[in-house]
């Protein structure tokens, strides 16, 4: 859909923003309708043209292919990207022509950044990124007067080209560059973030995972959960995934090594590609496999590496996984991890379930959740740990 696609010729003035993602077991068909497209958070995509923008999206939420992404046009028209229709991550990516001009009467910063969730802004690292950077520090200023609430991301883009060396100083450039123009504009209060990304590696679904993690409300709670289960299960390192996107919406407080979590977007593909030629649910009937969900009620995989590890997925609904990374020695107590795995997916439920009471009540901005999720947190560890 683009910008004048909408009804009435433009945008609808866009609400409060959203406290989560809508999140939970099979929301979808135990709620009310989805909420509109204005409901939803939203994610802006900004940088010049030729920056990459589209075919991050394309990649990341679209399976194109990266190379396929060489014969995309270049947007000359704001796009809205309604980011629920094959996935669990409810949202909006918006992306920006790169040749707005943000001071023109015709765009509606107001209606634009009002609703806004995050700013990510991509700069081409192999080009002369000079303006680049004037234009972020235009966006970022303009942005944060209407909503002080933006995160803003930048992602230093098509790093495949470069050395190590050369994306370490590329990075730290780009960093010094940014935080002195919008020192002097006076915004140093004003925090960026910066992930060097590709679409040829997992460094873009990382760092979106990074940009969508800061949007959900009850990530403290998803961590913790987390924490709680590979300290009572032996496992070395675990991340909540939403399969349809590969991007993972919580991991433990274990730092991410990279290799991992491309193993781990690796299993899932593999068991995507499995499920939609043997799944005997009727929603996993050919094409529709990755449409209306990626697994049904038993499905699980066992992969055992060359290093003595294991990578062991569990099914928490039909668009979230659990997989994990332990050693082979640590997988011979499989029912201790099945059943505190059984444990985690009942926390889960239950921490959406609060979510959901709270947001019908509509009068709370989600610390009853938090306090609630909290007591369900000691429940479960002590009941793992007394299993363990």
């Amino acid at each position: 859909m683009s910008y004048g696609d909408d009804e009435n010729g433009g945008f609808a003035v866009a609400g409060s923003f959203p406290k989560g993602f809508g999140y939970g077991p099979d929301d979808t068909e135990t709620e009310q309708p989805a909420d509109s497209p204005e409901d939803k958070p939203r994610i802006l995509l900004m940088g010049l043209r030729r920056s990459g923008k589209s075919s991050i999206q394309k990649v990341v939420f679209h399976k194109v292919s990266p190379n396929e992404t060489l014969f995309l046009e270049s947007t000359n028209k704001i796009v809205k990207d309604d980011i629920s229709n094959s996935s669990f991550v409810q949202f909006q990516v918006w992306d920006i022509p790169g040749q707005i001009d943000f001071f023109d009467p015709t765009f509606d910063s107001d209606m634009i950044f009002g609703g806004c969730g995050a700013l990510i802004f991509v700069i081409d690292a192999q080009d002369d990124y000079i303006e680049a950077l004037a234009r972020l520090q235009m966006a970022v200023t303009r942005a944060y007067k209407i909503n002080p609430n933006i995160k803003f991301e930048v992602f230093i883009h098509k790093v495949d080209g470069l050395s190590d060396d050369n994306k370490i100083e590329t990075q730290r450039d780009i960093h010094q560059r940014s935080t002195d123009d919008l020192a002097e504009a006076g915004m140093e209060t004003v925090h960026l973030s910066f992930h060097l990304t590709s679409i040829y590696d997992h460094s873009i679904f990382e760092a979106f995972s990074k940009v969508v993690q800061k949007l959900i409300p009850q990530l403290p709670t998803l961590e913790n959960l987390l924490n709680i289960l590979i300290s009572n299960s032996g496992i070395e390192k675990a991340f909540l995934f939403d399969v349809m996107s590969k991007i993972y919406i919580a991991t433990d407080s274990s730092p991410v090594d990279m290799q991992c979590y491309e193993l781990c977007c690796d299993m899932i593909d593999v068991v995507m590609d499995m499920s939609s030629i043997y799944g005997h649910n009727d929603a996993l009937i050919g094409s529709r496999a990755r449409d209306d969900g990626a697994f049904d009620g038993n499905s699980s995989s066992i992969i055992k590496l060359n290093t003595n590890n294991v990578l062991y997925m569990r099914e928490v609904n039909r668009h979230l996984a659990l997989v994990c990374i332990l050693r082979e020695d640590s997988f011979d107590r499989q029912g201790l991890i099945d059943y505190n795995f059984m444990c985690f997916k009942k926390a889960i439920q239950q921490v959406f379930d609060v979510r959901k009471q709270v947001a019908s009540t509509n009068n709370s901005d989600g610390r009853a959740a938090m306090a609630t999720s909290h007591n369900l947190l000691h429940h479960n560890g002590s009941v793992e740990g007394a299993a363990s």
